[in-house]
Order: structure tokens, then sequence, then C-alpha cells
């Protein structure tokens, strides 16, 4: 079981350096505070303790599991590390709680984690069976049983097109409704089997997995995350202090293009068309660190398959809101 090894053993940060690097400027002033929004098993969160000796981090998780793994892992640091279970748009409130109205950093690591994908009870992984559950926090929310078993066909084929990108949506689901009937959802290798049978061959022949777009979507809805991130990078950006830095790995298209969505939008300046000067207030909030989405190089992804669909994006905030 994946749960026995080490923690080391279990997780390898994605683009660890170039995140340390992206955000290092602002960690490097005296009494930095750094959000790590995904805490997961800590690897993120280790690297930067260690290598600013001076940060205070805060790490955020809204599973309780990975909260107590992370905790044994930086216990070295109690004394500069606060971890929290919540959900990432939470993070005005959590850092009202700690006092803390501004940080210097923050970093997100979206996407399901290293433990989430490894322990078979999860229901994560397309490639084991498992219960279908999927769920980040097991102690809130429906399943993804729940979802295949209750959802309108209507609803399924929604979330499938809108968070797989699924091309054959209806099929995928004219079939799981076919089988719901017959008798319930409750292991990932039957939906699987189902999804298989369905898609025409030459669906089956490109992009992997049949059914890792139906898994990444029903992931999705379960958690709500497009919905939660969509509501936590302007949150995030909000806390920014002047001069912090902000880096965000995405795994998938729809959340790089929020995350590009409000980065780009904070680049801009507001003013309406037609003034000769634009006025302080109108002026971009946010300076683009990255030229477009970074990826991992070569030889990371050979070491580490979980960074090939990685894209990496960092700002720094540059101008405070103007209140009048």
């Amino acid at each position: 079981m994946s749960a026995d090894r080490p923690v080391d053993d279990r997780h390898q940060p994605v683009m660890l350096g170039r995140c340390l690097d992206l955000l290092a400027p602002a960690l490097e002033q005296p009494g930095a505070v750094v959000v790590d929004c995904t805490l997961g098993l800590g690897g993120h969160s280790q690297a930067m303790l260690e290598r600013f000796p001076g940060v205070r981090l805060v790490g955020l998780d809204r599973d309780p599991q990975a909260l107590k793994l992370a905790g044994e892992r930086l216990a070295p640091f109690s004394d500069r590390f606060d971890p929290v279970h919540a959900v990432y748009d939470e993070l005005p409130a959590v850092l009202d709680d700690l006092g803390l109205p501004r940080v210097q950093g923050v970093l997100f690591d979206l996407g399901v984690s290293s433990m989430q994908l490894d322990e078979e009870d999860r229901g994560f992984a397309y490639a084991r069976d498992a219960p279908l559950d999927m769920r980040m926090d097991q102690s809130r929310g429906i399943g993804a049983a729940e979802v295949l078993n209750t959802y309108p066909p209507g609803e399924l084929v929604r979330i499938l097109r809108a968070y797989g990108e699924e091309k054959q949506a209806k099929r995928i689901v004219s079939a799981v409704v076919a089988e719901r009937a017959r008798e319930p959802f409750d292991r990932s290798e039957r939906l699987v089997r189902v999804i298989r049978e369905a898609l025409p061959q030459a669906a089956k022949r490109t992009g992997g997995n049949p059914a890792k777009r139906t898994f990444q979507a029903l992931r999705i809805e379960v958690n709500g995350e497009l919905t939660v991130l969509e509501r936590a990078v302007p949150a995030a950006v909000g806390r920014l202090a002047v001069g912090g830095r902000m880096a965000v790995l995405s795994y998938h298209s729809l959340e790089d293009r929020l995350v590009k969505r409000v980065f780009a939008a904070g680049a801009q300046h507001s003013a309406p068309p037609g003034l000769p000067v634009v006025p302080e207030e109108y002026q971009p909030r946010l300076a683009l660190l990255t030229r477009g989405a970074e990826e991992a190089d070569e030889e990371e992804v050979a070491a580490n398959r979980r960074a090939a669909p990685a894209r990496l994006r960092g700002v720094e905030r540059v101008r405070a809101e103007v209140t009048g």
C-alpha cells in the first residue's frame, strides 16, 4: 500500500525549482508570509521553509489526511508553519483569522494530489478498481457514485462536456443511464468498462485511457473545483502585498484558462477608452512573470510523469488598490 511509504517517497513536487525562483524575490523580504493554498503532502512547503528561513507559511488543504501527513513532515518548522483545514477559496477568512491582512507569496498546485491518486480507496484513478468516491474531503459532500446514479442524463452530459471536454459525452451518458437502471454504480472498474464499450473504435485509439476525461469531469463536479478556483484566484490576488508574488500550477486547460484570464485582466489597465493619459487608479495591478504558461522540461517529465501536463504561470503585485 502506498500509505505505508514515507511521505518523501510518495510525492515529487512539480516544477519545484522554478516555483521557488518565481517566488524568491518576495519571500526573501523580512517578515514575509507565504500561503500554500494546496498543501498536499507538503513538498513545495518544505522546500520554501528550507530555502527561506525567515518566512512564515500558512498551509491550506481540504483533505484532513493530507494535513495530518504534511503536519508530520513539517514538524521541524512548527514555529513558522500554520496548517489550516480549509478549501482555498476560504483564503480571505483564513488570513483574517490569523491577523494577516496581506501576504508576500501565494502558491497553488491545482488538481488531484499524489496521495489522493495513490490511495486505492479514494477512487480518483481510473487505472485501478476502487470505490467511486473522488471527494478530496471525505467528511463532506457527495461522492462520484451518487453523481452517476442520481443526476439527470442532461446534467451528466453537461458535466462531461464542460469539465471533461468529452466529445462522446452523449454516448457515454446513454450507456451509464442504461447500466445504472440495471444496478447502481459503486466501483471504478465497472465505469471504465462501460465507457470503453460505449465508445466507437476510433475514439479509443487516441488520447490515452478512454475513461480519463470522464473521471476528470466527475472529480471536478464532486469537489466543485472550477467554481472554487474562480473565487480563489482573484481573492488571492486581492490579498497580495505590493511586491508580493503568486505562482499557479495547472494540470488541464480549464484550470489554466481561468488562471490566465484573471492574470491577464490584472496586467491590463482598466481605463475607459480614449483617455490621453491613464490615471493612477486605472493602472495595471499585476505584472506577468511568465511568458504564457511554462512547462516542465524533458528531464523532469522523464523522472515524474505527473509533471507532463503541468502549466505554470506567475504574477507580481505592482500596485495597490486605489480606494476613493
